[in-house]
């Protein structure tokens, strides 16, 4: 306290002696005080105004990297901090004037409690001898008096001046004393309110709380940050303010509760002055966060729709006459992943009279639409999945879904013998694509391919666990888009289409290079057509609307801004597909014979610790073969690339041809030989028996 005292409260009150000697009157000084307080800092104010805006601006970001590292809070943090860097965004900026803001209330405390120091300036002696005056006088020691000391001797001198007369310099001490106001509009600013003493010092708290509320009434209506937050966020924050402000001004002198009062009233004007100088409505696309709110709006009115639709099917799932033939489930996250399991559910339906039992995620899954009577459809929100999925009575689940027993989905509970079948979404590496132990749990595995298998056991080898069945399946997508591809009507155009299809993790080709690779193409006789990834258009919205303005001038026959993913037409017909790590290259180049170009942006890896085992993952080994590799640096070589890559088409589709033989199982038959396998196992047992191992 005296390291304040000596640092903040004597410059502080020599600016209250100032202020002071202006009025002659202390509320008045304080009043003044304030204000240049405000002025002081309004630099301060102005920088808050500014990162505040930048905060607000940055939302839409936060919440894609939220919700794209949802289970990775190191890369979030990783990412976040590349985005407050990217944008010169300073965390820390917001607290700056509260930081400064307690130095001065102490400093001010510090005037407040020593007037003879700081309005009036008598000497250091005299200020000791009439404290040791006023402890002798009142029978106690200096030390007892305590804080308030100087306060006490103010009232003693007014109370027995004759006392301090005889003190050497003492009379012209006790006459500047006696004229000495420390009141202001009938309220003794020198006195400390008590509940005890109902006098007018008590209106200061309640002028304290008052102050909150308008200035917190008027923020939530005009501070950047503050308009943003919910309507219980600011009512939470507004009868926090009322009441710390009133219980502030309970426990100090009344004068620092007078600066108190008007800091939160000139607090308005500072508002509304960094407002006109750095106005948000300038910097920051209302429209799109109006939007946002607006769906986050409908998805909780949605998703309290869902829970009552999910309530109906968890009954109907656990009816007892539909638990007791259930012998085969299948999980989806939502309604895209179906495709993963057509070819094996059709052959199940053709090969078996089994009925399958289909547990989505989504709501509008597409598997409700279908008019399958031996597919029984069920969806489930995520607080029913967790307790349907630990109840499981089914002797073999079928899965898209790593992390089993990980997170929310857990093995059955009450069977433990159930087996649990993964079966792959991607026909890339499953060690730089999951998480470490992600498939760890899981009894079996439907394998895409040789480098799939030879993975899973260098994995489990690695980790010590068990061994799992591997079953040489092949990949159900493949075989259904090379189908869907074989039975298209070829029609030659007249341009090349190049389609660019980036994955929408961090330093993606939308973000990174984009520019660069348009101004590459276009215009060079090809029919460009970009395809965003759909997780990046619906998590960077803001994102997408700038791309499609930025391009609007262009869009043409030949230059396209894809957003429809309802078919793979795209796909089918490119000639070339340009991507960064999205795996829509090797569906592309497997279902085709064509080749892709990749760009060398960031690696996308969930698992960084993927070069434990050794094997150079698919993902990487495969891209100079389907194709070729450019760095960022070179995308301005890119139409040179594409002509050489489109010129040695035949050479590739041979090649392509070869690798796809080499890296798939039953090209073909996967839906078939899948559902064999599940066929023999469940012969194996009756249901509800224990399976022989």
């Amino acid at each position: 306290m005296q390291l304040i005292s000596t640092i903040v409260g004597t410059p502080l009150g020599w600016l209250m002696y100032g202020c002071y000697q202006l009025f002659k009157n202390y509320g008045l000084a304080i009043i003044l005080f304030t204000l240049m307080t405000k002025v002081v800092l309004f630099p301060i104010s102005l920088l808050v105004q500014k990162n505040s805006i930048k905060m607000v601006r940055m939302k839409p970001q936060l919440d894609a990297l939220r919700y794209q590292y949802v289970d990775d809070a190191d890369a979030f943090l990783d990412a976040q901090t590349a985005l407050y860097k990217q944008e010169h965004y300073s965390p820390m900026a917001g607290v700056v004037p509260l930081l400064l803001q307690l130095p001065i209330i102490f400093g001010l405390l510090d005037v407040v409690y020593n007037p003879l120091k700081h309005l009036l300036h008598i000497a250091p002696q005299l200020q000791t001898a009439f404290t040791e005056t006023t402890a002798q006088l009142l029978g106690k020691s200096v030390e007892q008096l305590g804080s308030t000391a100087q306060l006490i001797v103010v009232e003693q001198v007014r109370a027995m001046p004759e006392a301090f007369l005889a003190i050497p310099g003492g009379e012209a001490a006790v006459a500047a004393i006696q004229g000495l106001r420390m009141d202001f509009c009938g309220i003794s600013l020198a006195a400390t309110p008590q509940i005890a003493v109902p006098d007018a010092v008590l209106l200061i708290p309640v002028l304290a709380g008052l102050s909150a509320l308008v200035m917190c009434w008027v923020q939530n209506r005009i501070n950047v940050l503050q308009m943003e937050q919910s309507a219980l966020s600011q009512w939470g924050m507004t009868l926090f303010m009322i009441a710390f402000s009133s219980f502030f001004a309970f426990i100090v002198p009344a004068g620092v509760g007078l600066y108190w009062i008007f800091g939160n009233l000139f607090s308005i004007l500072v508002m509304v002055l960094v407002n006109a100088v750095y106005s948000p409505k300038e910097y920051i696309n209302y429209d799109l966060l109006e939007e946002m709110k607006r769906t986050a709006a409908e998805e909780r009115a949605q998703k309290k729709e869902n829970a009552a639709l999910a309530k109906r099917y968890y009954k109907e799932f656990f009816d007892p006459q539909n638990l007791s033939g259930m012998r085969l489930v299948f999980y989806s996250e939502g309604s895209g992943f179906y495709k993963y399991y057509k070819q094996l559910i059709e052959a199940l339906l053709q090969k078996s009279s089994l009925t399958i039992h289909y547990v989505t995620s989504d709501p509008g899954d597409a598997i409700f639409e279908k008019k399958e009577p031996r597919i029984h459809p069920y969806y489930l929100d995520e607080t029913r999945l967790i307790s349907l999925m630990m109840k499981l009575e089914a002797d073999i689940v079928v899965m898209t879904t790593p992390d089993l027993e990980k997170y929310h989905i857990k093995r059955s509970r009450v069977r433990p013998d159930v087996e649990y079948i993964f079966v792959d979404h991607g026909c890339t590496s499953d060690n730089m694509a999951y998480r470490p132990g992600a498939l760890d749990a899981f009894d079996t595995v439907l394998a895409y391919g040789r480098e799939q298998a030879v993975e899973i056991r260098a994995i489990e080898k690695l980790r010590g666990t068990k061994r799992k069945r591997i079953v040489e399946c092949g990949y159900g997508l493949i075989d259904e888009m090379t189908a869907a591809y074989a039975a298209m009507e070829k029609t030659g155009r007249d341009k090349k289409t190049i389609l660019i299809g980036p994955s929408w993790q961090y330093d993606n080709i939308m973000d990174s290079c984009l520019d660069e690779l348009v101004e590459a193409l276009y215009g060079k006789g090809y029919r460009i057509v970009i395809r965003p990834h759909p997780q990046y258009i619906r998590r960077f919205p803001a994102r997408v609307k700038e791309i499609i303005n930025r391009y609007r001038d262009r869009f043409s026959e030949d230059f396209v801004i894809e957003t429809d993913f309802s078919s793979n037409v795209t796909v089918y017909t490119a000639d070339l597909v340009i991507t960064d790590w999205s795996n829509i290259a090797y569906e592309f180049s497997f279902t085709t014979c064509k080749p892709s170009l990749f760009i060398n942006t960031q690696i996308k890896v969930v698992n960084n610790d993927y070069d434990k085992i050794p094997l150079v993952p698919f993902d990487i080994t495969a891209r100079s073969k389907v194709g070729r590799e450019l760095e960022k640096s070179e995308v301005k070589n890119a139409a040179a690339v594409v002509s050489q890559l489109l010129a040695h088409q035949e050479e590739y589709r041979r090649q392509i041809e070869e690798i796809r033989q080499q890296h798939f199982y039953n090209l073909g038959r996967s839906g078939e030989v899948g559902a064999e396998y599940i066929l023999r196992r469940l012969a194996r047992k009756p249901h509800g028996q224990e399976q022989p191992g």
